[in-house]
């Protein structure tokens, strides 16, 4: 098979693969009213319909690459595969809200190995010099996931059911594990010890803080409860970062943060992602519970913001490669910020959609200006062997942003309104939307920080930087 060729499959497999993943992350959020009908869920339940996923998602995101780097990127990506395909079987015939959380859980752990090794292993099939096309074209597909996530979920509640936003996948699945096995290159990275400790520390951890957050309304935030999860979390996470500086083979290298491209970057996924995903989360219903729109009319609705990464992130991506990559995310966030906070004026119970038209195109242009240039300055921070756990912490940490954006925004959104009227939701969603523009704004602040660097320069971590460029 000719390199070009062995191109074409790579891209193909690995693209197919990042958008069923990709999908699910936003593929229920158009489903959540019908789903707290159907299943009789709380506000917390449906919380946890989205960050049982992304919350699973991003744990073992780094451990997803550290296992493809031991054991075939080839072959932990067809296991990757199959897993997501079985837990999308289970969320199928769920017949509870918690079983349907578990087998969400089960999604993020096969999403979890699938998403770190799409990067890396088409990162080694494309030469050097064109890695920030082939980025921008990974980021774009990324980018149609999230954009017709809501509306395939709107889409398909209203033809067939929810169930079948999961069974989708299951078809995609079956064709994608034999085909990986037979096309793609086996690849390995630097093969090390399995970090379970600093596993442990980070899922325990993270699921505190996450479970205080979720129910601290229902519970009261001074309750022993609440109190002693966010306690008990922050000290896991503190816990974790002690023992990644010291351990001998850890899953999230702390050396990695002595660059401050790699640092800012990361801090700018995580406000990135905080924003959206939290926002998404409560326009989704608000479509739906205040306005009375159906599923897929809220979907449609929310396609302006979501539609623009198709389009203008592969732009992005070959831009990266000839303009300082922290112009074009710091432009894309402050847009992003800018459209969230004027969502946040306009919207009240009987807002005309025209008026939300702007805001949204305007967020879609910001959000698609951030994903390929972040992947580009992540990857070109580290030794090319180390791609592969920085590609994970990169995801695992904005999919955290998610997490949390979900987990607070409907934590603010909960304590400011809620679903007794029209106007209780969009008092919350209002005072919670302006919340996730102050955050996305600074990760804008973080995103224009990060030092510029001499075209075509890649400055491997433990080695000291170059001078920075003049912004």
């Amino acid at each position: 098979m000719s390199r070009r060729t062995q191109t074409i499959w790579t891209f193909a497999i690995t693209s197919v693969a990042l958008f069923m993943v990709s999908l699910d992350n936003l593929v229920v959020t158009t489903a959540i009213p019908v789903i707290r009908t159907d299943l009789g869920a709380s506000l917390a339940d449906l919380e946890w319909t989205v960050n049982a996923y992304t919350l699973t998602f991003a744990v073992l995101l780094l451990t997803g690459a550290a296992l493809g780097d031991r054991f075939g990127r080839r072959r932990m990506f067809a296991i990757g595969i199959g897993v997501f395909t079985l837990g999308s079987v289970a969320a199928a015939l769920a017949p509870t809200v918690d079983a349907l959380n578990v087998a969400r859980a089960v999604q993020g752990l096969g999403g979890a190995i699938v998403t770190p090794l799409t990067l890396t292993i088409l990162s080694a099939a494309v030469p050097a010099g064109k890695r920030g096309l082939a980025l921008g074209a990974w980021g774009g597909v990324g980018g149609l996931a999230i954009a017709f996530g809501p509306v395939v979920g709107g889409a398909v509640v209203d033809g067939i059911a929810w169930q079948w936003i999961f069974w989708l996948n299951v078809p995609i699945g079956v064709v994608l594990v034999p085909l990986a096995l037979r096309r793609l290159n086996e690849s390995r990275g630097p093969a090390g010890r399995l970090d379970l400790p600093g596993l442990v520390l980070a899922s325990a951890g993270l699921f505190g803080i996450v479970w205080g957050l979720v129910r601290g309304n229902s519970e009261g935030w001074g309750s022993p409860e609440i109190v002693g999860s966010l306690a008990l979390g922050a000290v896991l996470v503190a816990a974790f970062v002690v023992w990644e500086s010291r351990t001998a083979a850890p899953m999230l290298p702390m050396r990695f943060f002595r660059s401050a491209s790699f640092s800012l970057a990361n801090v700018a996924s995580l406000f990135m992602f905080f924003g959206m995903f939290g926002s998404i989360f409560l326009l989704a219903q608000f479509f739906q519970t205040v306005q009375g729109y159906t599923p897929l009319g809220s979907g449609l609705r929310i396609l302006p913001w979501t539609l623009a990464p198709m389009f203008i992130a592969p732009v992005a991506g070959a831009l990266s490669d000839r303009i300082s990559p922290k112009r074009i995310i710091g432009t894309g966030l402050t847009l992003q910020a800018i459209a969230l906070a004027w969502i946040a004026i306009v919207s009240t119970p009987d807002v005309p959609y025209s008026s939300l038209i702007a805001p949204f195109v305007v967020a879609g242009v910001g959000m698609a200006l951030f994903f390929a240039p972040v992947a580009n300055v992540v990857l070109s921070s580290v030794r090319p062997a180390e791609e592969g756990q920085a590609s994970g912490a990169n995801n695992a940490i904005r999919e955290l942003g998610g997490v949390f954006g979900v987990a607070v925004l409907a934590a603010i959104f909960a304590h400011v309104g809620g679903y007794e009227s029209g106007q209780a939701f969009s008092d919350g969603l209002n005072t919670a939307i302006a919340v996730g523009a102050a955050v996305v704004a600074l990760g804008a602040v973080a995103a224009f920080a990060i030092p510029s660097r001499r075209r075509g320069h890649e400055v491997p971590v433990g080695v000291a930087e170059p001078v920075a460029d003049a912004a």
